[in-house]
């Protein structure tokens, strides 16, 4: 085991009396060298969940242990220091995410030369290497971020992570701003690496058929909470939360043909404010299964079957007979 999420929460306070609990009682357990995808409506607290485990955010609740250790629930800058060379995350904003100031070359070696993990006359060959291996051109080096297009500068922060060879990366939307074809180098780049170097992924994305081939395992959130997770074709081809099947029948369809002959089912309500929640699913007010007790009361995390989860009251042995009469 390499990480272990207990209870995780992360609460923001927006004013007197009110509470963003936008990561609230996260449980998730990953095995080194596995890629587990995080998927999700925007707002479902993703990548929130993805800057608390690296430590960008305080925990407000809840434990994080790494390799049998506990993480401190606000880091210093020696923590940073020390978990940084185990530890690296690929930010979702490729603009604000790389210091304007600074070369390709200082930005990618900025994390080896600090761990005194390359000798300076080493950096061009390293710096050359990363670059090529993210699908950008060594003479690039010299130059500053303004020169590079979304896209480009999206594997410029790819190869500052991977620079340091980590254990646990944290990819928050790693190829949203890619096109199809460097999206699938990257994708394989990452696969590779994980072979080559034991690497292990917290991949987050909204794409659910990138997330499907890449993932070993697959986890859905909705408003903080984690609704399902499993295997990655278990849960794309076979999901059990009602939210999960809406969010897998909203994907589109790759034969044009297929696509426009099905017959999809939008949800009706809105997506509830995550301030001041009330007891109760949160998916309530949108699921088509929803009776009574979802309004009321929270339904438990358990396993329905061999590694597979749901948070869901259709499977509570005290509540099945409710549903059926209904549903």
């Amino acid at each position: 085991m390499i990480l272990e999420i207990n209870d995780l929460k992360k609460h923001f306070e927006v004013g007197p009396g009110r509470t963003l609990k936008a990561v609230d009682g996260i449980r998730l357990s990953v095995q080194e060298n596995e890629i587990v995808g995080l998927v999700g409506e925007s707002g479902c607290g993703k990548s929130t969940l993805g800057r608390t485990l690296v430590g960008l955010y305080d925990k407000t609740a809840g434990e994080v242990i790494y390799r049998g250790e506990k993480m401190p629930t606000s880091f210093s800058a020696s923590d940073f220091k020390r978990y940084s060379r185990e530890i690296q995350m690929i930010f979702q904003d490729p603009y604000s995410s790389l210091n304007p100031r600074m070369t390709i070359r200082e930005i990618i070696a900025e994390g080896p030369m600090i761990h005194a993990l390359w000798k300076r006359e080493q950096i061009d060959e390293k710096v050359g290497f990363w670059l090529k291996r993210v699908g950008l051109h060594p003479d690039h080096m010299s130059r500053y971020p303004h020169e590079f297009s979304g896209g480009q500068r999206q594997r410029i922060g790819i190869a500052r992570a991977l620079a340091l060879e980590p254990k646990l990366v944290v990819c928050d939307e790693p190829i949203s701003a890619l096109d199809v074809s460097v999206q699938a180098q990257v994708v394989n780049l990452l696969g590779e690496l994980k072979n080559t170097l034991g690497l292990t992924l917290i991949f987050i994305a909204h794409d659910l058929s990138m997330v499907r081939f890449v993932s070993d395992r697959m986890a859905v959130m909705y408003l903080g909470q984690m609704v399902e997770l499993g295997s990655s074709d278990e849960v794309y081809f076979r999901p059990r939360h009602p939210y999960t099947q809406s969010l897998v029948a909203s994907n589109p369809e790759a034969d044009p043909k297929r696509e426009r002959e099905r017959n999809r089912k939008p949800l009706q309500g809105e997506i509830p404010s995550p301030i001041n929640l009330k007891p109760g699913c949160r998916f309530a007010g949108r699921c088509p299964k929803a009776t009574g007790v979802c309004q009321t009361v929270d339904p438990v995390w358990r396993e329905i079957e061999k590694g597979h989860f749901a948070a869901c009251h259709v499977f509570d042995p005290a509540h099945a007979a409710q549903f059926a009469a209904v549903n």
